[in-house]
């Protein structure tokens, strides 16, 4: 059997971690490595997604609660109160309908895996001026700590929520406190979610990735080293007690990775 063809575009300087061969990865008819590698799958997608239309939901209609200028261009305030109360009730069901997917699950357990090579990617992210290499699983510590922030936040919002609307059993120094904190941490997810934005809209691929579910090999190499793609013919949302799969499904190589010095 010939030895497989090089890399597409690995002369843009792509890093490539732990050697270029992917031994579960499917192979074209003569060796070669596809283009593309799959990244998020259908579920783990509709979970963003729905996520971030609630979020955004919830972020506009607050906007329009609170600054006199959105209230009077838009108006019926009642209507926007109501919407604001349900999307931000509805803000978890996403994440919860999520854990029955087995590929969220494993991703949940990545993002919640913070390792030596994470702490080496956030000191050479916050080193200005001083590019090093950056080591990376599925998810970097950038990603790892987003999601971990934006995760209690929405328990925190959900919460201090709940005691403003309760008007009745809740006593009126608890429900002063939780507009506060509401209010608040409210004007700091916008910020946060506006940067959130600005990061996906400088990255393409990264942005194709939630969108079809897949990016570039060379990317995910160049971006994501220690991540090991899952292979092309297993199901990783197929039902955990159904017998042998066809190849591994996506995990980090975090486990054994120690940063390169």
């Amino acid at each position: 059997m010939p030895p497989p063809s090089p890399e597409p575009h690995a002369a843009h300087g792509a890093h490539v971690s732990h050697g270029a061969h992917v031994p579960y990865d499917a192979r074209g008819p003569h060796g070669e490595l596809p283009r593309d590698v799959r990244r998020f799958t259908p579920g783990e997608r509709a979970v963003h997604w729905a996520t971030a239309v609630l979020m955004g939901v919830c972020v506009a209609t607050a906007a329009c609660l609170y600054l006199p200028q959105f209230a009077q261009l838009v108006g019926r305030r009642a209507l926007l109160v109501t919407v604001h109360e349900w999307s931000g009730l509805l803000l978890p069901v996403p994440f919860l309908c999520g854990l029955a997917s087995r590929a969220f699950r494993a991703d949940l357990r990545l993002l919640n895996r913070f390792g030596p090579h994470d702490r080496a990617w956030l000191a050479s992210a916050l080193a200005r001026g001083r590019q090093r290499a950056r080591e990376a699983g599925k998810f970097n510590a950038g990603q790892k700590v987003w999601a971990a922030w934006i995760a209690g936040a929405v328990l925190v919002m959900t919460g201090t929520g709940l005691l403003m609307w309760s008007t009745g059993p809740a006593p009126l120094m608890w429900r002063t406190a939780a507009t506060f904190v509401h209010d608040w941490l409210a004007l700091a997810v916008g910020v946060v979610l506006v940067g959130h934005v600005w990061l996906a809209a400088n990255d393409p691929e990264s942005r194709r990735g939630m969108r079809t579910g897949r990016v570039a090999r060379v990317w995910a190499r160049r971006e994501h080293p220690l991540w090991r793609p899952p292979s092309e013919d297993f199901d990783p949302d197929a039902e955990e007690n159904g017998g042998q799969s066809g190849g591994r499904d996506g995990q980090d190589a975090e486990a054994s990775a120690r940063p390169h010095h």
